[in-house]
């Protein structure tokens, strides 16, 4: 089956971030974590702590319209996947027996795509409370 643009889209921002965090120094778990009721991103690691990455990604013709003002990525993470992020995020501790004594946090990677040129630009967001 075909991909949207939109998942096309997604796709490369998760390759975008998954560049940039390993650039940023983190160590990369896993990604595209998937169950029924939810997705994590990308999983990694940092400083000892545990990091579900959302990647929130949108594209422009040209890196001039690629300003913050006039996209912002964030606003997509709506209540609903906030929830299937959360359900994941406890089905992800479970699954993996991760210990109750490792901290975790949810980071937030916004992408913006430049298609045209070719180039990603990351915002990361870290430890963010939804």
């Amino acid at each position: 089956m075909a991909k949207s643009e939109k998942r096309k889209i997604g796709d490369i921002g998760e390759d975008i971030a998954c560049t940039y965090l390993r650039r940023e120094g983190f160590s990369l778990i896993q990604q595209n974590y998937w169950k029924p009721w939810g997705e994590i991103d990308i999983v990694a690691k940092k400083g000892g702590v545990l990091r579900f990455v959302e990647v929130k990604s949108v594209s422009r013709e040209s890196s001039s319209n690629l300003s913050r003002e006039t996209v912002r990525p964030e606003e997509n993470m709506h209540p609903k996947k906030v929830q299937r992020l959360h359900r994941a995020i406890q089905t992800y501790l479970l699954d993996k027996k991760v210990p109750e004594s490792v901290a975790w946090q949810i980071d937030l990677a916004c992408v913006y795509i430049d298609l045209e040129a070719k180039k990603g630009r990351v915002e990361l967001f870290e430890n963010i409370i939804l």
